[in-house]
């Protein structure tokens, strides 16, 4: 597995942490004990704590994509896998500029399958492909090569 495929599975891991303890934020001894439990390389923590980060500081406004393009479905109602898959996956889409957008889908979708239901792939794809169609950027490469 690449680092940047397992820094997003860990990613997951500490938002699903995040967010199923009311979004109270991880201090250093609670991330210090996760990799404890958790170890990974250096760089795969530095990738899955910046996108974890990332994800918090913009929390609201990733949601309010989801919830635009989940109509028919209560954010909180929506699985907590399959949730901050899609937090992960938009803010990438968003705000990484070293990530092509068609990336990021097609990580979240693998992710899903690996960790969600059964049709968590399929959900997963249709609501990130609607995210992708409000991008202002390239979707096969990145927006800034020189990061």
């Amino acid at each position: 597995m690449g680092k940047r495929r397992e820094g997003r599975e860990v990613a997951l891991q500490l938002l699903f942490h995040w967010d199923l303890n009311v979004q109270q934020s991880l201090s250093g001894p609670e991330l210090d004990l996760f990799w404890e439990f958790r170890p990974a390389l250096q760089g795969v923590r530095r990738f899955a704590t910046n996108l974890l980060n990332g994800v918090i500081a913009r929390q609201a406004t990733i949601d309010e994509k989801i919830t635009k393009y989940t109509a028919n479905y209560e954010l909180r109602r929506i699985s907590a896998v399959d949730r901050n898959i899609l937090r992960m996956a938009i803010y990438e889409m968003l705000y990484a500029d070293d990530v092509p957008p068609i990336v990021a889908i097609n990580e979240a979708i693998d992710i899903a399958k690996k960790f969600g239901t059964d049709e968590s792939g399929k959900f997963v794809n249709g609501v990130l492909d609607r995210v992708k169609l409000d991008l202002n950027r390239p979707l096969r490469t990145v927006s800034n090569p020189a990061n």
